[in-house]
C-alpha cells in the first residue's frame, strides 16, 4: 500500500514539474531523476516515467530498462499522452515481452515486430511455441530470411565539432564518428570488418602505417567483443536491415575544413557591413554540398544589403541571421560575402560577447581522422556471393563556431576585399 500511496505522489509531482525540461524521443544524454526508497523517476518528451524495483539495483540498469520506451515510437510515431492512450493494448502486449519477472527479455524492436502487429493488436499465433528469435542465441536476426539480391551498405560517418576564437586559434575539437549499415542478406551470415586500427597495426608490426586510435567505442550488440578485444577483428551476425555497427570519438587537433574570416564594421549606430571570407582547406578533390554559413546579425538591423562571389544570401529576421548558402564548395578555393544593414535605433554598445559564426556542409567520400575500412568479409555456408558497398562522409557537428570581433582585418582579406570590390 505504501509503495501506491509513493507512485502516486511522484506521479503528481513530475506531473507538476516535468514542463521544466523537455526532452525528443530519443532517449536523452543527461536524465534529471530522483530516486527514493524502492523508486526511481525520469522524465522523457514530457512523460513522468517511474520504475519501482524491491532488490538494490544500480541506476545505471534502472535507466537502461526505462530507455526501452523508445521501442513505442516504432509503432507509433509520437510518443505523447493521445498516442499512449489509444495504443494502450499494443503497450500492454509490448511490456508483456520487454520485461518478464521483472528482468528485460526482448528489447529489439525488429524482432518484436515480427510477432506483434499493430494492425490487429495481437500476436502471431503460429503456434503455442515463442518465436525462434526470443530462444535463438542470436535474438536480433530471424531465421528464414531470403533476398535475391545479397547486398551490403556501409557508412562511415563522421561529425566534426570545433570552437574557433576571433584570432583562429583552435579552442576546443573533436571527431564524433559511427560506422551504420544496411544489411540485406540472405540466411544466417558472418560479417567480419577491418579497420586500420592503431592497436592492431601496432600488434602486427605495422606501426608505421597510416592508422586511427578509436577512443570511446561503442559497439552494437551483434559484436563479438571477445573477438575484439583479443585480435582487434569486428566479427558479427547482423541484424536484417538498418542499425547502427559502432560508434567512436576522437579527441585531436582538427583544423577547420571551412575556414571564416570576419570583419564586422560598425558606423555610429546608423549602419553596420560584414565581410566574410569563407577558405576550403581540404584537398582540391573533395567537395563539400550545402554549405552553410550563419553569421548573426543584430535583432534591429533593417535594409539588407548583399553581395557575393558565388551562392545566395538570405536575411532571416526572427532568427537575426543571415545565412549564405553555396551549394558545391570545391577544395582549395575561397569566397567572399559582404552584407550591409541599417541600424534605425539608437543604443549603447553592446558589451556582451558577439555571437559567434556557425558553419554546416556535408563532404561525400572523405573522412577528417583517415580512418578506412581495409575489408569487409562476408561468410554464409550456402555460400552465395554478395556486394558490399562502403561509403564515407564527413559533416559538421553539433557545434562548429567560429567566435567574431570588430575590426578583426587582415592582409589576406584585406587583398581578397580589394578584388572583390573591383569586380
Amino acid at each position: 500500500m505504501w509503495t501506491c500511496q509513493r507512485l502516486s505522489t511522484l506521479c503528481l509531482s513530475s506531473w507538476t514539474e516535468r514542463r521544466r525540461v523537455t526532452y525528443p524521443l530519443s532517449w536523452p544524454t543527461e536524465v534529471s531523476a530522483s530516486c527514493g526508497s524502492n523508486t526511481t523517476t525520469c522524465t522523457v518528451s514530457l512523460l513522468p516515467l517511474i520504475l519501482s524495483q524491491n532488490v538494490f539495483t544500480t541506476t545505471a540498469s534502472i535507466f537502461l530498462c526505462l530507455s526501452n520506451i523508445r521501442v513505442f515510437s516504432e509503432y507509433f510515431k509520437e510518443l505523447e499522452e493521445e498516442s499512449i492512450r489509444d495504443n494502450f493494448v499494443i503497450i500492454y502486449e509490448l511490456m508483456d515481452e520487454l520485461m518478464d519477472f521483472g528482468y528485460p527479455q526482448t528489447t529489439d524492436s525488429k524482432i518484436l515486430q515480427e510477432y506483434i502487429t499493430q494492425e490487429g493488436h495481437k500476436l502471431d499465433t503460429g503456434g503455442p511455441r515463442p518465436p525462434a528469435t526470443v530462444t535463438n542465441a542470436v535474438s536480433w536476426r530471424s531465421e528464414g530470411i531470403k533476398y535475391r539480391k545479397n547486398e551490403v551498405f556501409l557508412d562511415v560517418i563522421e561529425s566534426v565539432n570545433l570552437l574557433v576564437s576571433a584570432n583562429g586559434n583552435v579552442l576546443r575539437s573533436e571527431i564524433v564518428g559511427s560506422i551504420k549499415m544496411r544489411v540485406f542478406l540472405s540466411g544466417m551470415p558472418e560479417l567480419r570488418l577491418g579497420l586500420n586500427d592503431k592497436v592492431l597495426f601496432e600488434n602486427t608490426g605495422r606501426g608505421k602505417s597510416k592508422s586511427v586510435e578509436l577512443e570511446d567505442t561503442k559497439f552494437h550488440q551483434c559484436v563479438r567483443l571477445s573477438r575484439f578485444e583479443n585480435d582487434r577483428t569486428i566479427s558479427f551476425i547482423p541484424p536484417d536491415g538498418e542499425f547502427e555497427l559502432m560508434s567512436y570519438r576522437l579527441n585531436t587537433h582538427v583544423k577547420p575544413l571551412i575556414w571564416i574570416e570576419s570583419v564586422i564594421e560598425k558606423h555610429s549606430h546608423s549602419r553596420i557591413e560584414y565581410m566574410i571570407k569563407a577558405k576550403s582547406q581540404f584537398k582540391r578533390r573533395s567537395t563539400a554540398n550545402n554549405v552553410e554559413i550563419h553569421i548573426p546579425v543584430p535583432t534591429d538591423a533593417d535594409s539588407p544589403k548583399f553581395k557575393t562571389t558565388v551562392g545566395s544570401v538570405k536575411w532571416i529576421p526572427e532568427n537575426s541571421e543571415v545565412v549564405w548558402s553555396i551549394k558545391s564548395f570545391p577544395g582549395g578555393k575561397e569566397y567572399l560575402m559582404r552584407a550591409h544593414f541599417g541600424l534605425p535605433s539608437v543604443e549603447a554598445e553592446d558589451k556582451e560577447g558577439k555571437p559567434p559564426i556557425s558553419v554546416k556542409f556535408e563532404i561525400p567520400y572523405f573522412t577528417t581522422s583517415g580512418i578506412q575500412v581495409r575489408y569487409l568479409k562476408i561468410i554464409e555456408k550456402s555460400g552465395y556471393q554478395a556486394l558490399p558497398w562502403v561509403r564515407y562522409i564527413t559533416q559538421n557537428g553539433g557545434k562548429i563556431q567560429l567566435k567574431t570581433s570588430l575590426f578583426g582585418i587582415t592582409d589576406s582579406l584585406m587583398e581578397f576585399m580589394s578584388i572583390f570590390l573591383l569586380q
